[in-house]
Formats: structure tokens, sequence, C-alpha cells
């Protein structure tokens, strides 16, 4: 799923106009990399949690050439499944195991 999906899921199933349901999507996903930018993390209950974390600097290898280098230190972000959500695909995946046994 991407952008545009998640603008026309929302559209369908509020049905606010496309172009208010594009503007709320583009300013949620403004205010999350803002928040992420800044270093904080961004929690949103029954989904998961994003944090900003430190990769120290680390030996590498160019792989063209073979030449050792070394990889700057920087910052990535890291995603944590919430407890729910988790069960939640987990009993799906489940379901879906458990038809296809059946027939």
């Amino acid at each position: 799923m991407n952008k545009k999906n998640i603008i026309e899921a929302i559209h369908a199933r509020i049905g606010f106009p496309k172009r208010e349901t594009a503007a709320m999507v583009d300013k949620a996903i403004e205010l999350l990399k803002a928040t992420l930018t800044e270093g904080d993390s961004v929690m949103i209950s029954g989904f998961g949690k994003f944090s900003v974390r430190g990769k120290k600097s680390r030996k590498g290898r160019n792989p063209q050439t073979g030449e050792a280098i070394t990889l700057p230190a920087r910052k990535v972000v890291t995603f944590k499944i919430s407890r729910v959500l988790k069960e939640r695909i987990n009993a799906a995946h489940r379901d879906r195991d458990t038809r296809k046994a059946v027939f």
C-alpha cells in the first residue's frame, strides 16, 4: 500500500473529499517526519513505535574494489510493532493456514 492507496481508502471509508484527505495524510506524514528529525519517538497505540537511534561508525569494504573503508556514524529509524498488531497479524495468518489445510 502506498500513500495514494491510503488516501483512496480513507476517502472511501470516511467520505471526505479527496483533496482534504490528501492534505490530512500529507500533514500527518510531515508531523511524523518532523518529530523523528528532532530525535523524538512516535508511538501509535495499537500499531507500533518509530524511534531514532544512532549507529556507530564501522569498518566496511567497497564491493567494487575490495578496499577497506570506514563507514561514518549515522542515525537510523527503527520500528517496533505493537503486541496488539503482532497478535492480529499472526491470527490472520493462522486462520489462512487453517483454511488451506482443510480444503
